[in-house]
């Protein structure tokens, strides 16, 4: 579990906070999806958990552990994490690239076990990419890729697995593949905290929605609770309507045209 309590974040120059007095709870066997306009703290909130950032005031917590009393290979074995832009510095086999995640177990002289065969394995089924395990990840299409990557962080065996806008650039098809898995992933008992835009796909898949707003928590709880329209067009500054998802119920945003001018 995660718990972000109070959290402030601020960057040298800035006129504001990037995330100013931050709190949220993500659960074991949930998906918590931090949502909001570009420049709303999502990404420091990741970045904080991850000691990418200082925490100027506030604290977050994995398992009740303060992250920065946290060595970075403890906090690797307790939380997995998917960045939002990433390149492998030269071509890897698909296993190997995945091995990569049992790096934090490993350390620099112990050699892999059949233990870290066997999660190398299993992260490469739950992702949905084991025929892809010979292949070089310069030969990978862009959905194959994001999948790769969520197994590599699947191989670390952490109890919490994190992903900074994990479908941008995909299409349709593989942004839904995406969701459906990370839903699965949260189903089988991991804390499974997502940054997105993507909101009518939040809304349909996360348990909580955290939306914020000038590094602010602007509304947080249900897709039913956040997904208000009057609220929406005054955070993303557009018109919009909410209808609900033929197929499943879940409340839809639908952007409208402003009127044009003639």
């Amino acid at each position: 579990m995660i718990q972000v309590s109070d959290l402030v974040v601020s960057y040298p120059g800035a006129k504001r906070n990037a995330v100013n007095r931050v709190s949220f709870i993500a659960e074991a066997g949930r998906l918590t999806a931090l949502a909001g306009p570009n420049g709303s703290g999502k990404s420091s909130v990741v970045r904080a958990l991850i000691r990418r950032v200082e925490i100027i005031g506030g604290a977050i917590t994995v398992g009740g552990i303060d992250v920065r009393a946290l060595t970075h290979g403890e906090l690797a074995r307790r939380v997995a994490v998917v960045p939002q832009r990433e390149d492998a510095a030269f071509p890897l086999q698909v296993r190997e690239y995945v091995a990569l995640g049992r790096y934090p177990h490993l350390g620099l002289w112990r050699a892999p076990s059949s233990l870290d065969a066997q999660a190398i394995d299993t992260a490469l089924s739950q992702a949905g990419v084991s025929s892809l395990a010979d292949r070089d990840t310069d030969a990978l299409s862009g959905g194959e890729w994001q999948r790769v990557r969520i197994a590599r962080a699947l191989a670390q065996r952490a109890p919490v697995l994190v992903l900074d806008e994990p479908t941008t650039f995909l299409d349709v098809a593989h942004e839904m593949a995406i969701f459906e898995l990370l839903a699965s992933l949260a189903r089988s008992g991991l804390a499974v905290l997502l940054v997105s835009h993507q909101l009518n796909l939040v809304a349909r898949f996360a348990d909580t929605i955290v939306l914020l707003n000038e590094g602010l928590i602007a509304i947080s709880g249900t897709p039913a609770e956040v997904m208000k329209a009057d609220r929406l067009e005054s955070i993303y500054g557009w018109p919009v309507v909410i209808t609900r998802d033929p197929a499943v119920g879940a409340p839809a945003l639908v952007p409208l045209r402003r009127p044009v001018s003639l």
